[in-house]
């Protein structure tokens, strides 16, 4: 036992700190710059205010994570964010494809405690800056509630991921509040006049059947007259969690300091919503359901927006506008909410998409004024317009994980933040970001050292595309539908499709492409032709032949039949000659009269699409806006989720090629204007690919970067997934030196990147060998890096 006598004043226990980085907000943001920094050797204090990590996408808010995927919703095809973000989606999915917000909460608590260069401080929160100078931070002081404890950080760099930019408001750093006028950027989105106004707080609750009637007794403070919300005919007794994001508030108030009071007043309209649904005796279905869960915490979308050197504007966003210093790319539509959330008469968002992601720059990305901060998240250099777009998580996180990189590449080298935007220096670290697995677009830099660049490569089999087999199914063209496909250089093979009608009729075929580049919006019309479809039979003798060519079953028939409905034949040669590799559209529009044969067969790098709209980020098939917005007009043309969006049957002859192995030696580790894979021959039963030397070189590390589907959001909550393994992946992995030895491998694997740091050998040779655990893909690669050390 110990006794205390009184004292006059006493101190908190008081921990000093010291390391490279100090990162300040544990969210999505906050929590990818931690870790890459860490990866990249250097230490990094992550101090975070909540109990778990993930801010909006943790247990506590419950909000999907998503970026320029877009719910699929857009054309932004194989857009899912690369690197850490990546691998937390792609981990969340394997084990959760359920979407329980508590698992999500584990696996980023996991990523951040398995690294040993992140000392993590929950239940700690900032809240005060000392500085050396007017314009550099020297340390931060925190508070711990759960262990009342101080802490005092000291570090040459900060990155300010807190959401409401504690640090980079205590420091001095230059920001804004609210939205910029018309004029001042020329973005036809803007308001006329500069205002106050802002996107708000949002509150989410989840549902449970018990399985017997539950009654509900609403608190004294729920909201009573739910007809004052003008959407009130909206709620119904299914939907909860962030399905019901437009529960917003607070736009007209401070988001910073008034959050309490929008936390009170956000809790009044849920429970008085679900006063509503139990009570009103409109949803009788609802009579088991009782509240499981709601928010404690709002989620936050808009307050301060910081000055760097570079502010993001609308034009970034719709042009796609080229940045010299791009480190990461956005895609979300310009997103801006009414300013009076749930009790505006106003649609709960206006939603802008651009033709294709776009690039954001680095210049974004650290303040103008203060010397060693850094931002990410929500917080950085944007205009209230292109802020509807940078705003949201997997864009967030991304962005980060640029800083993380920059703030390792500076610590290095004793170098401040804007230190880095000399040439040279910004393209080490763009080379940095591509060797993590980094998506930029338009950026690929030929990395010295890579050893795999000097490398000869060949493979056991080369995938060629000459058809996909008809299968079973067939569909109807009560929508124009189309083939996203890779063509190179040179004239168009004959393409084949077989099509069934219950009378004569003909079909549009078009061929389309995108007039940007790395972008798939079709607005590009290279021909058109009238295909006729005669009427076909419902009998039972299939007419068919085939022929063996060169090893591989070449389908020659002249009709196939399914479900009993025979498919002829529909054979188009276009004009067009391609002057370098991108893809082209094969468009066949609408003619409800019409079925196309499909197949069950899929491939890296080839989607199926149809015109339509995805009512979650558009209101329609095509986005039509006015005309002085500086917004472009155009068609969205969508893939389905698997099991859907099977790829009709076809033929190519010539097959189209671009599957070769030298894909993996350069170029993007996803589909950009070409598969930018190897692809094994379907057949290969044990495909492998070998990159060999003229002389042994000292391999440390190597790097196989894997088809995971890119175009698959992978919503981290509430939604499910029909998959724990993309179909696409490769399953295992087997790597030997020239003398046969097995130096690595990696056995039931489901990730897009797999990291191989061995003790250094000298080979002259290295075979990969792989295999993929799905019957519909074969099996590919699209990167393979060698390095001499595990840098």
């Amino acid at each position: 036992m110990k006794t205390f006598e009184p004292q006059s004043h006493r101190e908190l226990a008081l921990t000093h700190l010291a390391t490279d980085l100090v990162v300040v907000g544990g969210g999505m943001a906050g929590t990818c710059a931690a870790i890459t920094a860490a990866r990249a050797g250097i230490r990094v204090v992550l101090i975070q205010d909540r109990p778990v990590l993930g801010g909006n996408a943790s247990s506590e808010v419950r909000l999907w994570i998503l970026g320029a995927t877009s719910h699929m919703g857009n054309n932004n095809r194989w857009a899912r964010e690369g690197g850490v973000i990546d691998e937390i989606l792609v981990e969340n999915t394997y084990r959760n494809p359920e979407g329980n917000p508590l698992v999500l909460d584990t696996i980023l608590l996991e990523k951040v405690a398995e690294e040993s260069n992140i000392t993590l401080l929950l239940n700690t929160a900032a809240f005060e800056v000392t500085k050396r100078d007017p314009n550099t931070i020297e340390s931060v002081r925190a508070f711990c509630s759960q262990n009342g404890t101080m802490y005092q950080v000291e570090a040459p760099l900060f990155c300010d991921a807190s959401g409401d930019g504690i640090i980079g408001f205590m420091s001095g750093a230059a920001f804004r509040i609210g939205a910029e006028s018309k004029d001042e950027f020329g973005e036809g989105v803007a308001p006329d006049h500069a205002n106050q106004e802002l996107l708000g707080h949002s509150l989410y609750f989840y549902t449970k059947d018990l399985g017997k009637p539950v009654q509900f007794v609403p608190p004294s403070f729920a909201f009573k007259d739910i007809t004052q919300i003008p959407r009130w005919r909206s709620f119904n007794a299914s939907e909860h969690g962030c399905q019901l994001w437009w529960i917003e508030h607070g736009g007209r108030l401070d988001t910073v300091h008034d959050t309490e009071r929008i936390k009170w007043e956000l809790w009044e309209v849920i429970y008085g919503v679900w006063d509503h649904v139990k009570n009103s005796g409109q949803f009788p279905e609802a009579a088991n359901l009782t509240l499981e869960w709601v928010g404690q915490i709002p989620g936050k979308r808009e307050s301060r927006r910081f000055e760097g050197d570079v502010m993001m504007v609308q034009q970034d966003i719709v042009e796609q506008r080229r940045h010299h210093d791009a480190v990461s790319f956005g895609g979300w539509a310009i997103d801006l909410h009414p300013v009076d959330g749930v009790f505006s008469s106003e649609s709960g968002c206006t939603q802008w998409h651009s033709k294709g992601v776009y690039q954001i720059p680095y210049r974004s990305m650290y303040s103008r004024n203060i010397r060693n901060l850094f931002l990410a998240g929500r917080i950085i250099s944007s205009s209230h317009v292109a802020f509807g777009s940078t705003r949201v998580m997997a864009t967030c996180a991304h962005n980060a994980q640029a800083v993380g990189m920059a703030a390792a590449i500076c610590r290095r080298n004793d170098w401040l933040p804007r230190d880095l935007t000399e040439a040279d220096r910004m393209n080490g670290l763009q080379r940095e970001l591509l060797r993590s697995g980094q998506h930029i677009p338009m950026i690929d830099y030929h990395d010295n050292s890579d050893l795999a660049g000097s490398a000869v490569v060949r493979s056991s089999s080369e995938f060629s595309l000459s058809q996909f087999l008809p299968g079973n199914e067939s569909v109807v063209l009560d929508e124009a539908r189309a083939m996203l496909l890779p063509v190179c250089e040179g004239a168009l093979p004959k393409i084949t499709m077989w099509a069934h009608s219950e009378c004569d009729t003909s079909i549009t075929v078009q061929l389309r492409t995108c007039s940007r580049e790395e972008s798939f919006t079709p607005d590009e019309v290279l021909s058109e032709m009238q295909v006729p479809v005669k009427a076909g039979k419902h009998v039972r003798d299939e007419r068919t032949r085939s022929a063996e060519i060169g090893g591989t079953l070449v389908a020659t028939r002249t009709s196939v039949e399914i479900d009993g409905a025979e498919f002829e034949r529909v054979e188009m040669k276009f004009p067009d000659v391609i002057e370098v590799p991108r893809y082209v559209m094969l468009c066949v529009l609408a003619n409800p009269d019409v079925n196309l044969a499909l197949s069950d067969e899929r491939v890296s790098g080839v989607l199926e699409l149809s015109q339509r709209g995805n009512r979650a980020v558009s209101k329609g098939s095509a986005q039509d806006p006015p005309p002085d917005l500086g917004i472009d007009a155009f068609e969205f043309w969508l893939p389905q989720r698997r099991p859907g969006g099977k790829n009709w049957a076809l033929q190519f002859d010539p097959p189209l090629q671009g599957f070769e192995p030298e894909n993996v030696l350069e170029g993007p580790e996803r589909p950009t204007t070409s598969v930018n894979a190897w692809v094994a021959d379907r057949n290969d039963a044990s495909p492998w690919i070998q990159l060999s030397w003229n002389q042994p070189c000292t391999v440390a590390r190597i790097i196989v970067a894997l088809d995971t589907d890119f175009d698959q959001p992978m919503e981290s909550v509430l939604m499910g997934h029909p998959e724990n393994v993309m179909p696409s992946c490769i399953s295992t992995i087997r790597i030997r030196d020239e003398q046969g030895n097995v130096i690595a491998q990696r056995l039931d694997n489901h990730q897009t990147r797999c990291v191989f740091d061995i003790n250094p050998i000298q080979t002259s040779r290295l075979q990969i060998e792989i295999e993929c655990a799905s019957e519909t893909y074969p099996a590919s690669i699209f990167r393979v890096r060698v390095f001499d050390a595990a840098n």
